[in-house]
């Protein structure tokens, strides 16, 4: 083999090994092997500003739909303390584009739930691992995020939570620091959402078991489950 075409072939092999390594993705990901990942944007709609077309659909009239408040009564108040008053679309390393909450957590999606119509189907100790972003009035404060995007859905305790391009956002308990996300593939159903609603799959490790449920929680059973490696379903 000539010299030059060996120089070549080191030299994009060595290009290959660094993105690999920037971005962690598993060699031979395919973005279809993971739902609507990435779904192609809607020709008459712009993208967010920022954001490439490969992070999803930019649908707002997928963004506003909501589950019915629960009969009899209007969506219960929360706590300011539990509000989620901002949502910021930035990067963070090696994963890239993200949502993050007031506190700089990064956001996620859950494949359990569904964007259309949006419904959030983690409850009960679920929602103590993956706390829901809950708003009462539905106006957080945006940043890189599309406000058509943005919308609420009515949980089954009859809160109300944040929704991106139709999917309900939650924080995960298992990241400890703003920008962290210990999250991602998590039962391979949890992933850091983008700011069009698409999963991130740029960083994609393996299958992980989600942290259990704060100890002490009544109605949680988390014996036998340290910091992680819980056998919960969610």
């Amino acid at each position: 083999m000539a010299p030059e075409k060996r120089k070549l072939m080191v030299a994009s092999a060595a290009l290959a090994a660094l993105v690999a390594l920037s971005g962690c993705a598993p060699a031979g990901l395919d973005a279809a092997d993971y739902g609507n990942a990435a779904e192609p944007a809607a020709a008459d709609v712009a993208a967010t500003p920022g954001a490439a077309a490969t992070d999803g659909a930019v649908d707002p009239n997928a963004a506003g739909t909501a589950e019915p408040a629960p009969a009899g009564g209007t969506a219960s108040e929360v706590s300011d303390d539990l509000v989620t008053k901002s949502l910021t679309g930035t990067a963070v390393a090696r994963m890239g584009k993200v949502v993050e909450d007031q506190d700089g957590f990064v956001l996620y999606r859950f494949d359990n739930d569904s964007d259309d119509p949006a419904k959030s189907n983690c409850n009960g100790d679920c929602a103590k691992v993956w706390p829901p972003s809950l708003t009462n009035d539905g106006k957080p404060t945006l940043k890189g995020v599309d406000s058509k995007l943005v919308g609420t859905v009515t949980r089954a305790d009859g809160t109300k939570q944040l929704t991106l391009k139709g999917w309900p956002l939650y924080r995960y308990i298992g990241d400890k620091k703003p920008g962290e996300w210990k999250g991602q593939n998590v039962s391979g159903k949890w992933f850091v959402i983008t700011p069009t609603g698409a999963k991130n799959l740029t960083c994609l490790p393996k299958i992980s078991k989600p942290v259990a449920p704060p100890a002490g929680d009544s109605g949680s059973d988390s014996s036998g489950a340290g910091g992680s490696g819980s056998d919960y379903s969610y």
